[in-house]
């Protein structure tokens, strides 16, 4: 999994860029500007930044030389419908790693992407990026599998997939309905419950490392099992 920056003003092609990394397990921020580029960049750090040349406040290139200024070991692909090859030389020239015209199917845009990070990030970080740990429980993105102490267990793909969502905010609650939006999509108009049926099979898998928690009327977050009540604050201090 990366940490990916996506810099468009099209908000329906840059929703689309989003869902499609999202699916491919990368973790995705959105700016429809260069100032909001430049503000992300100034408080977290990224993968790789996908950069559309056309801004409503600044040119690609503009940001660019920023990022190269402030953040020389970033990549950055370019992603624009400019295809002359003026605007792919002055990319290159401010040592982008990739130049990719629009339209782009987002299959091959994928392929790239990943040609890329295997290019810039050290084996060793992508092996910890691949792996998200909890308590007991490990979740391996790459080989999709997930291991509850030292044994790996089965899960289908919704049930590895409901894990990740708890995975990537431990601590903050993860409800019913983004859940189905997320996972289902917004056109699902089924029984919200079946988020709870798979729950009971992740949570019962889990066995004893199980650190799920149930926000009652609004959904599930985790908790590390230290935090979790137990008899004496249940029913009070012991005698």
């Amino acid at each position: 999994m990366a940490h990916i920056l996506i810099v468009e003003d099209n908000p329906d092609y840059r929703e689309l860029l989003q869902n499609f990394l999202e699916s491919a397990l990368h973790s995705v921020n959105t700016a429809d500007d260069a100032a909001a580029a430049l503000a992300l960049l100034a408080v977290r750090s990224f993968d790789l930044i996908l950069l559309d040349i056309m801004l409503p406040d600044a040119d690609g290139f503009a940001v660019c030389r920023h990022i190269r200024a402030q953040h020389p070991a970033v990549p950055v692909i370019m992603l624009t419908a400019l295809d002359n090859e003026e605007c792919q030389m002055r990319g290159y020239e401010l040592q982008i790693d990739d130049y990719i015209t629009k339209p782009v199917s987002m299959a091959l845009l994928l392929h790239k992407v990943e040609a890329v990070l295997r290019r810039t990030m050290p084996p060793a970080e992508q092996s910890a990026k691949d792996a998200l740990c909890f308590g007991d429980i490990s979740l391996n993105l790459r080989t999709h599998t997930v291991r509850v102490s030292d044994t790996y267990v089965d899960f289908t793909l919704r049930e590895f997939e409901i894990l990740l969502e708890l995975l990537q905010a431990p601590g903050a609650v993860t409800t019913r309905k983004a859940l189905i939006e997320k996972l289902w999509g917004c056109d699902f108009y089924g029984d919200t419950r079946i988020v709870d049926t798979h729950m009971k099979n992740i949570r019962k898998k889990l066995g004893a490392a199980d650190c799920i928690e149930t926000v009652r009327g609004v959904g599930y977050r985790l908790r590390a099992r230290s935090d979790m009540p137990g008899p004496a604050q249940k029913g009070g201090q012991s005698q």
